[in-house]
């Protein structure tokens, strides 16, 4: 695959539609209404908000533009020349720079325009100040009109510019035009060049691909070359230049010795020679077509001379074939092929890397231990398995046989111990012993075992006999009797801790009420079982008898006497305080909070809460709950 991939490049819009893009997100994406009555400090947040989220838009669109479109310095030489013929570098350069300095004229705008917003005074500044500050930045933005159309162009022919690694095995077609270039493409890939009989007919790079050798190939078909300088060729030419120039590829040149192309074949002699030195350390396959015409035997001395000076000249391997009649077109491909796989190798071989290779590289011979003859052995009945012949009474007996044998699926078992290879083949259906954590368990076993387990039991049942201990008692050791202590206690202890608990919280609350208590009390009871409990019930039973008694005259009078201070005291307070409200009386207070009733009690009749409440308690009249009046009545139900 190609390391580079223009067609995921964004389109670029128009200035026009960057500003509606921006300004659009800007309008959806920000809160949309302020009052004048928020604080000022709102309101700057408000509309600073709105400056630095443009700000932010803007960057984002030209970062992305920025970092998609392909920089000249780091690309492939190869594409950098190609952009270069294709669309000038000096005007693509500039145009990426006017989008960076209008990114740098947009933050500078934002930051202005923030720092103005941070004293602005009111609504009215304020929002002035982010018209501003957006009219300005749109402005920038319109000015940028033609680089961003020119970027888009640009943007869209190199999307259409076919994938070319300029590093895989590349096959380069080159020569005049209409010598049966495209034809050979089509031959020998999957790629559908326009073929016509005249000449340029293929304006731009072609891309084909191939497999040979279990590799992936690929072939590419240039635009025809004239021969004149080259500060006259043209821009389809200089395509053709820059990938003879810059692929590490073998380069494939055709003639056409009938000259059906219009051109002599000196003058395609003449052009090899021109375009040579594009030809430096690449492997060179001079391709003679349209053989079918006329064939290199058929040509003057003086012409057959000028092709071999191209051949003994420059080393290159030269190979006939015709596209119309195909008599040779794979051994044109698979020499061609050849050669580049060679000078791919011997470029390799020729460098410093393949020391470290051949490094690592270890070639073992091995060495005879004796002087035995060991020839090929073939195992017995190895041949006769070639032929399986079920009704032959002297085969070879397979498993399906001895299935067959013992009772057929379902009742005949494999054997997979047959099958082992042992010193003894006794050995083959023994029980292997398990293992545990990488040890062998039979490697642990007392061969005594037995008697030795015996001969415990027979002591636990005399010692049984003889009461040595209870079988029925639990066995408990010295740290299990702390645990179970420990446990006993603290149970113990939470059960005191509730039982405080409960106590605190029903101390100063009566079980029954007062009233209940004295109406149910009977105070010869509660002395009898005061007294049968070894206590004095007298102080209990006047205390319940004085609970129960009317108070006498001279303690009632007591208390009126009281109450009558207090009221004194309490109109003194009330007076002052009608005073603070600004009343001169109680009875001007009280005459002030009848009318203040009289005057709710319309608002009462529809239940609101307050002269504030706009409630409507009833959304939907009487009429529209019920059906249609019929002809003649008024009545609705």
């Amino acid at each position: 695959m190609s390391l580079y991939n223009f067609k995921k490049i964004e389109p670029v819009p128009t200035a026009s539609d960057f500003i509606d893009i921006i300004l659009s997100k800007t309008q959806r994406k920000t809160p949309t209404v302020i009052h004048k009555n928020y604080k000022i400090s709102r309101i700057r947040q408000f509309y600073m908000r709105k400056v630095k989220f443009t700000q932010d838009n803007f960057e984002e669109k030209f970062k992305n533009i920025l970092d998609e479109f392909p920089k000249l310095d780091d690309v492939h030489p190869f594409y950098a020349d190609l952009m270069n013929v294709l669309y000038d570098k000096d005007h693509y350069k500039l145009a990426l720079g006017q989008v960076n300095t209008a990114r740098h004229l947009i933050d500078q705008v934002a930051k202005d325009y923030v720092r103005l917003l941070k004293f602005g005074d009111s609504l009215y500044r304020c929002k002035q100040l982010k018209r501003a500050a957006l009219g300005r930045m749109a402005t920038i933005m319109k000015r940028q009109k033609d680089s961003l159309a020119y970027l888009e162009q640009v943007r869209q022919h190199l999307s259409r510019l076919p994938s070319i690694d300029p590093n895989t095995r590349t096959l380069l077609i080159c020569g005049y035009p209409n010598v049966g270039k495209s034809s050979f493409i089509n031959k020998i890939t999957r790629a559908d060049v326009e073929v016509q009989p005249y000449a340029f007919t293929t304006k731009s790079l072609f891309v084909g691909h191939m497999d040979y050798k279990y590799m992936r190939w690929q072939v590419i078909d240039t635009p025809g070359i004239l021969d004149h300088p080259l500060e006259e060729r043209n821009t389809i030419e200089m395509q053709s230049i820059t990938a003879m120039a810059h692929l590490r590829s073998c380069i494939m040149y055709f003639m056409d010795l009938s000259e059906q192309c219009g051109y002599s074949i000196e003058d395609q002699v003449k052009l090899f020679h021109n375009i040579k030195p594009l030809f430096a350390n690449k492997p060179i396959v001079l391709v003679i077509n349209k053989i079918d015409q006329v064939k290199p035997e058929d040509l003057p001395a003086e012409q057959r001379a000028l092709i071999e000076e191209i051949i003994n000249g420059e080393n290159a391997t030269v190979m006939t074939m015709s596209c119309y009649s195909d008599e040779g077109v794979m051994n044109v491909r698979n020499s061609a092929c050849d050669r580049l796989l060679q000078a791919r190798v011997e470029m390799k071989m020729s460098g410093s890397k393949i020391n470290d290779v051949i490094n690592k590289i270890h070639l073992a011979m091995p060495t005879a231990r004796d002087t035995v003859a060991r020839l090929p052995n073939i195992p017995d009945g190895a041949l006769n398995r070639v032929k399986y012949d079920p009704n032959d009474p002297n085969r070879p007996k397979l498993a399906k046989d001895i299935e067959a044998e013992n009772g057929g699926a379902g009742v005949y078992n494999v054997d997979l111990k047959d099958k082992y290879l042992l010193a003894d083949d006794e050995w083959k259906q023994d029980v292997i012993p398990e293992f545990w954590e990488g040890h062998n368990v039979a490697d642990f076993i007392d061969p005594d075992i037995e008697e030795k387990l015996d001969a415990l039991e027979r002591e636990e049942e005399r010692l049984e006999q003889e009461g040595f201990y209870d079988v029925n008692e639990p066995m408990l050791d010295s740290d299990e009797e702390d645990l179970k202590n420990t446990a006993d206690a603290i149970r113990e202890r939470k059960k005191l801790i509730i039982q405080a608990h409960r106590l605190e919280h029903n101390r100063n609350r009566a079980i029954l009420p007062k009233k209940s208590a004295l109406k149910n009390a009977n105070l010869k009871a509660m002395g009898d079982k005061l007294s049968k409990h070894g206590l004095d019930p007298e102080a209990a039973v006047q205390s319940t008898r004085a609970l129960g008694k009317k108070r006498n005259r001279s303690e009632a009078e007591a208390d009126e006497a009281v109450k009558e201070a207090d009221a004194d005291v309490r109109d003194e307070v009330m007076a002052r305080e009608m005073s603070n409200l600004g009343f001169r009386n109680v009875k001007q207070k009280r005459e002030a909070d009848k009318q203040k009733k009289l005057v709710q009690t319309q608002s009462n009749k529809f239940g609101k809460r307050g002269e504030s409440d706009r409630a409507i308690n009833t959304k939907m009249p009487k009429h529209l709950f019920s059906g249609k009046t019929s002809m003649g009545s008024r009545d609705r139900r």
